[in-house]
């Protein structure tokens, strides 16, 4: 029992200094920020933060895990109807654009401008978010590839190119003045009649 509370413990600790690091980032930016701010804002002394988090990259790759934690929340491809390629599809583009959402805009400017830079955080975010992440979905259009239920394109290959439409839709979006945030409301949908049927009309297609 006490190492469940002592877990519990070190749990809400580890999201309380996550939630100071994601404002105190959003605000001042990745560079200009300094682990004695994120500490002033979290309300501990410095130290306790290296107690969790090596430095400021492992803290903005450990919020980003977060991020896309939150976003894959009901996302399980083992529930999905065995014939619902574009059910799967709406499903998979719609996750990501959560990730945009409240406060995690202004963040997720400053995880993508950092990334350009930061060789270590690109390499971590390759590793701990966008491989998992492509093997996952790689794992559900191999499925439907086998059924010939799509194209023979490689699922690793099919998935790079679903996955960077979203990452450049999400791009577009950070560099608007003022996104509407409601304009991803259907996209997911939009996109993935585009990708089962192209941008041709159903005439030009016969």
């Amino acid at each position: 029992m006490k190492d469940a509370i002592q877990e519990q413990l070190a749990t809400a600790r580890r999201d309380q200094i996550l939630d100071a690091a994601t404002s105190v980032f959003a605000t001042k930016g990745f560079h200009p920020a300094t682990i004695k701010d994120i500490a002033r804002e979290a309300g501990i002394a410095d130290g306790t933060i290296y107690n969790y988090f090596e430095n400021k990259t492992a803290l903005l790759i450990a919020i980003f895990a977060r991020m896309q934690a939150v976003s894959i929340q009901g996302f399980d491809p083992t529930t999905l109807d065995p014939n619902d390629l574009r059910g799967f599809l709406t499903l998979l583009l719609r996750q990501p654009l959560k990730a945009l959402q409240g406060n995690n805009f202004a963040l997720f400017r400053v995880v993508m401008s950092e990334m350009l830079v930061n060789d270590e955080l690109r390499g971590l975010y390759r590793q701990q978010i966008l491989e998992p992440t492509l093997a996952m979905g790689e794992q559900v259009l191999q499925q439907w590839i086998d059924q010939h239920q799509i194209r023979q394109i490689p699922a690793r290959r099919l998935m790079q190119m679903i996955s960077g439409m979203v990452l450049g839709l999400m791009i577009q979006r950070t560099i608007e003045s003022a996104p509407d945030p409601t304009q991803a409301d259907d996209l997911p949908e939009q996109m993935a009649d585009i990708i089962l049927h192209g941008i041709a009309n159903e005439k030009e297609q016969s």
